[in-house]
């Protein structure tokens, strides 16, 4: 096939040999089949932030940090220079995500580092050999729901063990390959420790697997996954090896609403103190 633009740079520095044929387009890039190194890989292209559906980066990307000030000042005015550094740490944030959820065990996508805008990876290939489909293009038996639904809330635990909430997990972002699940697109991975809507992307990811599942075995509709593996989390117990039961007994007692709105008050004057402090010696 005719090289894309994209990869051109690829082909001329001898990271790609030869670009076989286009995978799939989805909202946030284009992958492509490629030869590289004697092996045959994909090449994730990211979309142009005009041009992507996936826009809201924002809730995303806080509590990654971002130590050039420069850089990080840029970022937060929206400038030229600021959307571009704004662009390579949203894809820079995926090749992380990747390295760190495959040394945690978390069945992944080899990665090869992040070029021109461009994700070298691994091809996940199915028991054929053939690319391997996504979740949503299979018709699973209920035995085979149960057990592959086990299997990703304890790669939910995995990632939340390594300090990481996928945030767009659904039967979309999921291959079946020869050896199972794997799960692929991490560009919008979340920062557990230091989002604070790490809580509600979880439970979003937990219930889409449950939803999914739940076509095939409904049982699993009624499960509390999400809400037991966070209380894990939060009390210091969630370790890969947990037992989870899927099940959850919510509090019946009534949140002191005046008190929740103080902590927020502090904690809103307190962020503007340090980012003062912040600036005023940025400054000197």
């Amino acid at each position: 096939m005719k090289t894309p633009k994209s990869l051109e740079p690829l082909i001329e520095d001898g990271l790609v040999d030869e670009v076989l044929r286009s995978l799939k387009s989805g909202k946030e890039a284009t992958v492509y089949v490629v030869s590289s190194n004697g092996e045959i890989r994909c090449a994730k292209v990211y979309k142009e932030v005009e041009k992507r559906s996936f826009r809201s980066q924002t809730k995303y990307q806080e509590g990654r940090s971002e130590r050039n000030s420069r850089r990080s000042r840029a970022m937060g005015k929206g400038s030229t220079y600021g959307r571009q550094e704004q662009e390579s740490a949203w894809q820079n944030a995926e090749v992380d995500a990747l390295y760190r959820l495959a040394d945690a065990g978390v069945r992944v996508p080899q990665p090869y580092g992040v070029f021109d805008g461009v994700l070298l990876m691994e091809l996940v290939t199915d028991d054929e050999g053939y690319a391997a489909p996504r979740l949503n293009d299979v018709e699973l038996s209920p035995e085979q729901a149960r057990e592959y639904h086990a299997f990703m809330m304890m790669e939910v635990v995995r990632m939340l063990c390594a300090g990481i909430v996928h945030g767009d997990l659904s039967e979309f972002n999921v291959l079946l390959g020869s050896q199972g699940p794997v799960i692929i697109d991490l560009p919008q991975a979340v920062n557990a420790a230091g989002n604070n809507h790490a809580f509600s992307m979880l439970e979003r990811d937990v219930n889409n697997m449950a939803d999914y599942f739940g076509q095939f075995a409904p049982e699993l509709l009624s499960t509390e996954y999400a809400h037991e593996i966070w209380e894990l989390y939060e009390s210091g117990k969630l370790h890969p090896a947990v037992t989870l039961t899927g099940k959850f007994e919510h509090s019946n007692v009534e949140a002191d609403i005046a008190s929740v709105l103080r902590e927020i008050e502090d904690a809103r004057l307190d962020m503007e103190r340090r980012k003062a402090a912040r600036e005023e010696a940025e400054n000197e």
